[in-house]
């Protein structure tokens, strides 16, 4: 059973072909379609140009880091936006700046 510790390994596994072939075909079941969103009620659909920045992950529910034989079992992968993938796993969460002039006196 293969391992995926290491960035390295977590790199060669997301560029194999057997993980684009899994995507797609994750993709295609789940319609494009975010299903966190879905599952709040939302939309969020997007039928990638591969021109553009993709904007759909397909995502592991239980993580290769700790459950390596679940890495390409279709029970295990669901499709996220960006945006629900990562509040997932808590990256890019920044907070709005408090405007500095917010409370400075006004010229009415």
């Amino acid at each position: 059973m293969n391992e995926y510790k290491t960035e390295k390994q977590k790199k060669a596994f997301y560029k194999s072909k057997d993980w684009e072939a899994i995507r797609l075909e994750v993709l295609d079941r789940d319609n494009y379609e975010c299903q966190e969103c879905k599952r709040q009620g939302r939309v969020y659909t997007d039928h990638h140009d591969p021109e553009k920045h993709k904007r759909l992950d397909v995502d592991h529910i239980k993580e290769i880091e700790t459950h390596p034989e679940l890495a390409m079992e279709l029970d295990n992968l669901e499709v996220l936006c960006v945006r629900c993938h990562n509040k997932k796993h808590n990256r890019f969460m920044f907070k709005r700046k408090k405007n500095k002039w917010a409370d400075d006196e006004r010229w009415d």
